[in-house]
């Protein structure tokens, strides 16, 4: 039973295997990565809200600055449309100095975020316009999906457990709060703004923990999302090694041109080395050339005797000795230079050739 119900997840394409690194390198080249949008929000806010905890005395004395330009310079200039013009590129020249390092922190992290979770991908295949996104059948289906049901109530979530944790906040700081009436402008805006961050920093903290889970669902999530059928892990496996039967087809082609090759070189042998019925050995020597004999071409049975066939048409000398040609066959490829051991029985056996060659 359990080998039926294999076979049926076989044919079925029922994907119950993890995705190989190929399908894994595929969909990352798509864009589609396990990412929170999440996390980078949190990360974002939580540096934002350390930025104005570190130089909160820096925004303070630019905003009582501003206050005070205000209300003391501004208030004062003759409405032209010069001085309007001139007015409005000083406060924005002020307001950009202010809003430009938190923008920047706010960009850093977003970029350290993105990075942290799937390392450095460049892609425009995100960008590129499809029409299957405008049918409308699919973008119903997608609305009420479980994956839409899912994303709500994480939404519902988050809202809860961020408000719960802002709620707490203030709640612990109402007696503060209360007494701002009796207190002077200066300290009242400063309390505040110190409260406000206060608020932000326990905000994007509770923020992170859920983003955090938020994370480890969405690489669930991914996971469960690329995994393969057996048919398509054996398919790719085609695609990368090739399919088998067209590998052996080539290999025994290649076989066929290095065997022809073989043949084409028996003629120029000058002497072949045989054991009468099963080995063949042809060697080559030319003195000055080579430091000993080469062999340039063996065989076995059939290949044997098409060796011996060649040699006796084109007149190449043919010796029996039964030993050495099953040692040269078993220890030597063609191309290889005889053993050192070899040595002496070969050269008696290319002395006898080539004062049989003079007598003829």
């Amino acid at each position: 039973m359990k080998t039926l119900r294999l076979d049926l997840q076989f044919f079925s394409g029922e994907k119950t295997e993890k995705a190989t690194p190929r399908k894994r390198q595929e969909v990352r080249e798509k864009g589609q990565v396990a990412k929170s949008a999440d996390l980078n929000t949190a990360i974002a806010l939580l540096f934002t809200f350390l930025t104005l905890l570190f130089s909160g005395s820096f925004y303070k004395e630019t905003f009582f600055r501003f206050l005070q330009q205000s209300f003391q310079q501004y208030i004062k200039t003759d409405v032209t449309i010069d001085s309007v013009h001139l007015l409005f590129l000083t406060i924005l020249q002020q307001m950009a100095w202010v809003v430009a390092p938190i923008f920047l922190v706010a960009v850093f992290a977003a970029l350290v975020a993105n990075f942290l979770q799937v390392g450095f991908l460049f892609t425009t295949e995100p960008l590129q316009m499809k029409l299957s996104r405008l049918d409308p059948i699919q973008g119903f289906k997608r609305m009420f999906s479980l994956r839409s049901l899912v994303e709500l109530l994480k939404s519902i979530l988050k809202i809860s457990f961020v408000g719960f944790v802002t709620f707490f906040v203030l709640w612990t700081k109402l007696g503060e709060i209360l007494s701002l009436t009796t207190k002077s402008l200066t300290t009242t805006l400063s309390s505040l703004a110190s409260l406000a961050v206060q608020m932000g920093l326990y905000a994007s903290s509770a923020l992170l923990f859920l983003a955090l889970l938020d994370y480890l669902y969405q690489r669930f999530d991914f996971e469960k999302n690329i995994r393969m059928s057996k048919q398509e892990i054996k398919e790719e496996y085609k695609k990368t090694e090739g399919d088998p039967l067209v590998k052996s087809k080539i290999k025994q082609k290649q076989r066929e041109m290095a065997m022809k090759r073989m043949m084409q070189e028996v003629p120029k042998a000058d002497v072949v080395i045989t054991n009468p019925t099963h080995y063949a050995v042809a060697l080559k020597y030319e003195d000055g050339e080579m430091d000993a004999p080469i062999v340039i071409a063996k065989g076995a049975d059939y290949i044997a005797l098409k060796i011996k066939q060649l040699a006796k048409e084109h007149d190449v000398v043919t010796v029996e000795n039964r030993p050495l040609a099953r040692a040269l066959y078993s220890q030597t490829e063609v191309g290889d230079v005889i053993p050192e051991q070899f040595f002496k029985a070969v050269a008696e056996i290319l002395a006898y050739v080539y004062r049989l060659k003079r007598k003829i």
